[in-house]
């Protein structure tokens, strides 16, 4: 009796042994297809919007140095990240329904390059994350509370686009000695336009030269811009246009510059390099470019009201000595040494 109750207890301890290596082989195995199965699992599809006023033809530079900001930092389009694309091609009205499309989107960010499409973001959503490509005064503009600190849902890059109107000026007073007149072609339009008019005032005043500001609203005021500055007899002409109104029609601007024989500088190299006489700002493309890196911080989490707001620290002069020819002006040795790219 003895030798079965030991035989019993024995059987009894390896069924016990037996069925808990059972339950620990099925459990490895579970915890095995678990793994596989999140391994499996295709990365989270992140979702921004890009709202614009200009047309996307007359930016696609910009949303190219954009994509490839993203690239560089590991998003791919309909792999992990869908960019909504919207543009309203000049229509204020129109980019208020898209924005309000894209809060409807629920997306994760807004990308808006210029001062319009940032204040037109800011009214559709208090709450998603808007990145600034180009925010000329966020400040002053009431987009921020300060560059170090935003404090909203907007943050990114400004590029002091008013301070430079008057550098601008400056810097046409040195090509054209006998600068006694400059028209001003700015739209009120625009979320800047008091501060540009401002600061090329008071550069104006400094330099002893008189500024005609000349309003363009809309395209068909382009033409009209021209005659008023030839009629007050003006000797340069700044151009301080919004995107929408100068990207689709830059080579009509361009042109009338040259028939009129007006010395006009621009704030971009895009409109030097179509045959405009000279630019100075920042690199527009750059600043798409690193507009990417201010996305990927939100979509990791950052909040946008503590991620510091960054400001340009270079500037290029860009001159096109083929217009300057056209127009019989010549560009002094000086002013072409400071140049970081000249055409010839």
């Amino acid at each position: 009796m003895k030798l079965f109750s030991i035989l019993d207890f024995g059987f009894s301890i390896w069924r016990f042994k037996r069925k808990k290596l059972f339950c620990l082989a099925i459990g490895v195995l579970l915890l095995v297809l678990y793994v596989a199965a999140e391994g499996q699992q295709p990365p989270k599809l992140h979702r921004i919007g890009f709202l614009t006023n200009a047309p996307f033809s007359a930016v696609s530079a910009g949303h190219e140095a954009f994509q490839q900001g993203l690239r560089e930092l590991g998003y791919m389009e309909g792999k992990n990240i869908i960019i909504e694309w919207r543009s309203s091609e000049g229509n204020r009205d129109r980019q208020r329904v898209l924005a309000a499309e894209l809060v409807r989107l629920k997306v994760e960010v807004i990308v808006a390059p210029g001062s319009g499409d940032i204040r037109t973001a800011k009214e559709a959503t208090a709450t998603i994350p808007i990145v600034m490509i180009q925010g000329g005064d966020p400040a002053g503009s009431g987009f921020i509370v300060s560059l170090a600190r935003p404090g909203g849902n907007i943050t990114g890059l400004a590029t002091l686009r008013p301070e430079l109107s008057g550098k601008r000026l400056e810097l046409m007073k040195e090509i054209v000695p006998k600068l006694s007149r400059a028209a001003l072609f700015a739209s009120s339009g625009g979320g800047e336009y008091a501060q540009v008019l401002k600061e090329s005032e008071l550069a104006a005043a400094a330099l002893g030269v008189k500024l005609q500001s000349v309003d363009v609203l809309s395209a068909k005021d382009i033409e009209p811009a021209f005659r008023a500055a030839s009629d007050e007899r003006a000797d340069a002409v700044l151009v301080r246009l919004p995107g929408s109104i100068l990207s689709p029609h830059r080579t009509k601007i361009i042109a009338l510059a040259v028939k009129s024989r007006l010395p006009a500088i621009y704030e971009r190299l895009e409109e030097v390099e179509a045959g405009g006489l000279m630019s100075y700002g920042v690199n527009a493309n750059d600043l798409y470019r690193r507009a990417a890196t201010y996305v990927d911080k939100i979509l990791k989490g950052a909040k946008p009201a503590e991620l510091p707001v960054e400001q340009p620290t270079k500037f290029e002069l860009v001159i096109n000595l083929k217009t300057a020819k056209q127009i019989g002006l010549t560009i002094p040795p000086g002013v072409l040494a400071r140049a970081e790219k000249v055409i010839r």
